[in-house]
């Protein structure tokens, strides 16, 4: 499914060739973010995705920048995550030696020139801004801090506006020096190319420069926040999540993690939709997700409520917790949701822009590379029981963390509602 070269003191290169398709998808993995930062620097690796866009050596503006791609019919866009930083492009076949430049010239050769970096900042800002004004964006926030504390696993990836407005220019070209360099990064291609090929454009466009070893503090013990964390906003709609520790990125039970989170919260079909929104109609939006980063992880579930039923919300996702903690999974159930996951995944290998993102986040973050069948096999292999356990582990009453974003006199006393039923202790 894919071919790999480690470049010395460069890029680590991984392509996968889709016969017949017309576009060429490519993401670059910066192996930097958020979790890089101290807490007087935080937002810098954001701060730093959104600087290398003002301007390079060949493409002196964003203008320049954006036209490169998007005036050939393409997209392209970044993400920072806690710990990388993700640029992509996609393509039309015939522009695939552009597509790789503009990537280089980002990560490799942006100006960082002194004005920009001052006007950017109250673009940023504004975007802080507009995550606190959405409550379903800022509650998530709030979760991070009650389950990762005031660490740089809990802290906006953003920054706030105080730590943006005062991050010296220096700090981040400081940041840039150590973290963005060829031997520090991932690209993945898709499409119908040749390894050969790729592996002759990232030579060209990132050149070479050993990698400098990222350090971050350990995760803290879990969960590190506070129980119940609330903040007021004047909404028709409260915004909650509630959720445990998970697992770490590479756990050995992370798949049976992926299909339990697939039954209890992932899509229509999930008990979470099916209980909470069908039958009960206390929701418009609910679900469930996975965090999982190198060392740590954590288990969410999220839902949009009216403002007063966010105790009988409460209560009927708790519910749902503790039905998976104590019922095992009947074996229907769980055929049905590895064939949703599977035939998911299936799907994602036919779109280029999908299977870069895999093998690069794999390659990046993970301690293996899965082909498709690797991965359908790793499906198959959970067992009712395997997640009869796990939920047994994950699903009690000390590990439960709750975040609220409710008008005010709304979400008060909940704390004695914070309790799986059943006796989770």
């Amino acid at each position: 499914m894919y071919e790999r070269t480690a470049l010395p003191d460069g890029p680590r290169v991984i392509t996968a060739r889709l016969p017949g398709s017309l576009s060429v998808s490519i993401a670059a993995y910066v192996l930097a973010g958020s979790r890089l930062e101290s807490a007087d620097e935080a937002g810098a690796a954001h701060f730093m995705e959104h600087i290398t866009f003002k301007g390079t050596a060949a493409y002196p503006t964003t203008r320049a920048v954006s036209e490169a791609i998007e005036g050939f019919g393409g997209s392209f866009n970044a993400a920072t995550d806690r710990e990388s930083t993700v640029y992509w492009v996609r393509v039309p076949h015939r522009e695939m030696e552009r597509g790789m430049d503009v990537l280089g010239e980002l990560i490799i050769r942006p100006h960082l020139r002194s004005q920009e970096i001052e006007s950017e900042r109250a673009v940023i800002v504004e975007e802080i801004r507009s995550y606190l004004d959405d409550p379903g964006e800022h509650v998530h926030t709030l979760f991070d801090l009650a389950m990762f504390g005031d660490t740089a696993l809990g802290r906006e990836i953003a920054g706030s506006e105080e730590s943006v407005r005062a991050l010296p220019e220096e700090n981040l070209r400081r940041f840039w020096a150590s973290s963005y360099r060829p031997g520090n990064v991932v690209v993945s291609a898709a499409g119908d190319i040749s390894h050969a090929e790729v592996v002759e454009l990232v030579e060209r466009a990132f050149g070479t420069g050993a990698a400098v070893p990222a350090t971050f503090e350990p995760a803290p013990v879990l969960p590190a926040g506070e129980r119940i964390m609330i903040a007021k906003r004047d909404t028709t709609q409260a915004q909650l999540c509630l959720g445990v520790p998970g697992l770490r990125r590479d756990d050995p039970e992370a798949w049976t993690l992926e299909v339990l989170n697939a039954i209890l919260g992932d899509g229509m079909s999930s008990r979470l939709f099916q209980s909470v929104r069908e039958e009960r109609g206390l929701a418009y939006d609910v679900g469930s997700y996975v965090v999982d980063y190198v060392d740590t992880g954590a288990f969410v579930v999220s839902a949009g409520v009216d403002p007063d039923r966010i105790a009988p919300a409460m209560a009927a996702i708790l519910e749902e917790l503790a039905r998976m903690r104590d019922v095992a999974v009947p074996d229907d159930e769980l055929a049905r949701a590895k064939r949703y996951l599977s035939g998911r995944l299936e799907l994602r290998m036919e779109e280029t822009r999908h299977v870069s993102s895999w093998l690069g986040g794999q390659e990046a973050l993970h301690e293996r590379v899965l082909t498709l069948d690797e991965a359908l096999a790793e499906l198959n292999r959970v067992t009712s029981d395997g997640i009869y356990s796990l939920a047994g582990r994950l699903f009690r009453d000390e590990g439960l963390r709750l975040a609220v974003v409710a008008p005010p006199r709304r979400g008060r006393r909940l704390d004695s509602l914070l309790r799986l039923p059943g006796g989770g202790a």
